[in-house]
């Protein structure tokens, strides 16, 4: 897959991804690190993007993803509390 396609390369992908990550941390109450901020941002907008673009579903820019990026990252530590019955600290 090519982010460039989207109009965001691989290094603003990861600023953006790690924004991203951060935001959903702060909204789900959730308690990581700043790298695992980083990896669910990114994961979280690369999974999401896939999902859309197999509904036909297109986006560019850096907003884009960073919504995208955020979504995702939700949806990635919801699906995380779901498979260990774990909740965040708050």
């Amino acid at each position: 897959m090519d982010m460039d396609t989207n109009g965001v390369g691989w290094l603003a992908a990861i600023v953006i991804g790690a924004l991203a990550g951060w935001l959903a941390e702060q909204v789900m109450k959730s308690n990581m690190g700043v790298f695992a901020n980083m990896l669910l941002g990114v994961v979280g907008a690369v999974v999401l993007n896939a999902i859309l673009a197999a509904l036909d579903v297109g986006f560019e820019g850096w907003l884009a993803y960073l919504v995208i990026g955020f979504v995702g990252a939700c949806v990635l530590i919801a699906v995380s509390r779901l498979v260990t019955g774990r909740r965040a600290s708050v």
